[in-house]
């Protein structure tokens, strides 16, 4: 006797997906932030891949897809959750990304030789660190506490998140080689 069939999903950068069942979504992050959001009672669930914190003021909608920047995909998550009659105070909430993607071109040290922190990342300059801090702002001014995170550090992530359980997994890829940028 075979189980259900699940459904893989592949969620590309600037994509937004919610739904439940015997899903499971894949996407590969860079300095691209993912948001996993899972509802343990009605075993319902989100995820966005992010590729900015937010619009450049005065940035167009046309054409781009509905989740390229954190502060949209804050209006994705609203909206399905109103769609489900749930509170954001009752979901799991996982983020991961991140990641510096050519550590020998970052102009701080301590970032290249890993020594990342918190506290150094709200002012950093680098899009990964401004994706974590606008996921964290962002979702704990929706309401949402984070469970747990994979951010940071240096290298890709492979992310499959399965809507039936809530788990997240994460896979590491390596961060690739560069030619330093003069200081």
């Amino acid at each position: 006797m075979t189980g259900p069939t699940v459904a893989e999903i592949h969620l590309p950068a600037g994509q937004f997906y919610f739904g439940s069942g015997q899903v499971r979504v894949h996407t590969v992050l860079g300095t691209c932030v993912a948001i996993a959001v899972w509802h343990p009672i009605k075993r319902i669930g989100g995820i966005c891949h992010y590729l900015l914190p937010a619009r450049a003021a005065g940035g167009s909608a046309d054409g781009t897809p509905p989740g390229l920047y954190a502060d949209q995909v804050m209006g994705l998550f609203a909206d399905a959750l109103r769609d489900t009659k749930t509170l954001a105070r009752e979901y799991v909430v996982k983020v991961a990304g991140g990641g510096h993607m050519f550590p020998d071109q970052l102009l701080d040290t301590d970032c290249r030789d890993g020594g990342c922190t918190s506290a150094r990342r709200a002012g950093c300059l680098s899009v990964g660190c401004k994706n974590i801090c606008a996921a964290r702002v962002l979702l704990r001014g929706a309401g949402y506490s984070i469970a747990s995170e994979h951010v940071g550090g240096q290298g890709s992530r492979r992310v499959i998140f399965e809507l039936w359980s809530g788990d997240v997994w994460i896979k590491r890829g390596s961060a690739m080689p560069g030619g330093r940028v003069a200081a």
